[in-house]
């Protein structure tokens, strides 16, 4: 019997819609990083930083995924000395 319930456990994970990761891109430098990834459901990252003094990251980047009404939400965002700063995009 536990082998039946193990089997449609499995059975289940291998048919679930699961978005998979597609590309990912990471670098980090002493002064700067970077990193990037998406996935098969289209929801995506991009994001990088650089060090402007020893207390203060300069970062930009941007995030975009499917809402569930079907449509596409992008922010982009800048984060300084100033704060977080994002713009909401829907299209």
């Amino acid at each position: 019997m536990k082998f039946v319930i193990v089997f449609a456990c499995f059975l289940a994970l291998a048919f679930a819609d699961v978005p998979v990761t597609v590309k990912e891109y990471n670098e980090v430098n002493p002064d700067s990083f970077k990193y990037e990834w998406a996935t098969s459901d289209g929801s995506n990252v991009q994001q990088d930083g650089v060090l402007k003094d020893p207390h203060t990251i300069l970062v930009k980047g941007s995030y975009e995924y499917v809402s569930r009404e079907g449509k596409v939400i992008k922010v982009t965002y800048t984060a300084d000395e100033n704060g977080y700063k994002p713009v909401i995009i829907q299209q």
